[in-house]
């Protein structure tokens, strides 16, 4: 039944942005839509970015566009649909890295047993985004480029210590997503730029895990609150190498390197992980203190990271260290 609403909800939403897209041919729209570009290649996608730069829009998934037009928050009056772009609809296991088109959508990753199996903590945050529908719809591309505290796939790629590929008529060029945002939903990426791909390492060995957990406000449907992902790696219980990225925990989604240092070469324990919460729960305060919602996430945000934490430790196999 929950299944049947929710399909029936999707659908109403889809006929709801073909109304918006009817409205705005009539600048009906706080900025009034000019034009809507189709294109089927990233040569015309970064052709038209260059021509309209600021006053271009990219629809992808449009699972965000649809909500800022309808709250009138769009920014450009050129919208350029990328959403039939096959080059960037794909999930590549390399010899190195693992490569996800821009336009590869979070069901895609759900669906794909390699990531499922070995990227652990971002398949967990890929199938935890809203509802079926939603997943079937919104992209890894447009999750990332929204700049969204709460976006939920954006905390394990930090933690995989992701690299963004990004073109524009000006060429191609590589951005770590860990300098890719900047306060207030600014990014590093330019005017006439789009993102093409997100590439991360493989987890070379049985002593890498990543894991990831989310606080949101219900199961279905639920936007973050709080999430957290870890990456771990564990050799003869000493803590060689860790990185933790929180969601929703700030103006962007975030890096937590002073707990890295703090977490980096210590003996992994019960005792030690409660410490390492507390020191995590230390550098939240110094961002979130003061706010009205500080004392609940105080509390959260250790219930969360001890979570990702333990979820990690449970898959450690001390016979491959």
């Amino acid at each position: 039944m929950q299944t049947d609403l929710l399909k029936d909800r999707w659908i109403s939403l889809k006929y709801e942005f073909i109304g918006i897209l009817r409205n705005i041919k009539w600048g009906r729209y706080f900025v009034a839509i000019e034009k809507i570009h189709k294109v089927s290649n990233i040569g015309d996608a970064i052709t038209l970015l260059e021509k309209y730069k600021e006053k271009a829009e990219l629809l992808a998934g449009g699972t965000d566009l649809l909500v800022h037009l309808r709250e009138e928050k769009n920014r450009g009056s050129i919208i350029i649909d990328i959403s039939n772009i096959r080059e960037m609809k794909k999930i590549e296991i390399k010899e190195k890295e693992i490569v996800l088109g821009a336009l590869t959508t979070f069901s895609e990753i759900v669906q794909n047993d390699y990531i499922k199996e070995n990227v652990t903590g971002l398949w967990k945050a890929a199938k935890s985004v809203g509802s079926p529908q939603i997943r079937n719809m919104g992209t890894i591309g447009g999750n990332i480029g929204n700049a969204s505290p709460a976006a939920d796939t954006v905390p394990p790629l930090l933690a995989l210590d992701a690299t963004l590929r990004v073109m524009s008529n000006d060429g191609e060029r590589s951005i770590k997503l860990c300098e890719f945002y900047g306060d207030k939903g600014e990014t590093a990426l330019k005017p006439n730029e789009m993102i093409i791909s997100v590439g991360f390492s493989h987890l070379k060995n049985r002593r890498e895990h990543i894991g990831f957990e989310k606080l949101g406000v219900r199961n279905a449907l639920a936007i973050s609150k709080i999430s957290c992902a870890v990456y771990l790696e564990v050799q003869d219980k000493s803590i060689n190498n860790i990185r933790i990225a929180s969601g929703a925990l700030g103006g962007y989604p975030i890096r937590e390197y002073i707990v890295e240092d703090f977490i980096k070469g210590k003996v992994l324990s019960d005792e030690f992980i409660e410490v390492a919460a507390m020191k995590y729960s230390e550098a939240l305060e110094k961002r979130l203190s003061g706010r009205n919602s500080w004392p609940y996430k105080k509390e959260a945000s250790k219930g969360v990271f001890k979570k990702a934490i333990y979820s990690l430790v449970n898959s450690y196999d001390p016979n491959n260290s």
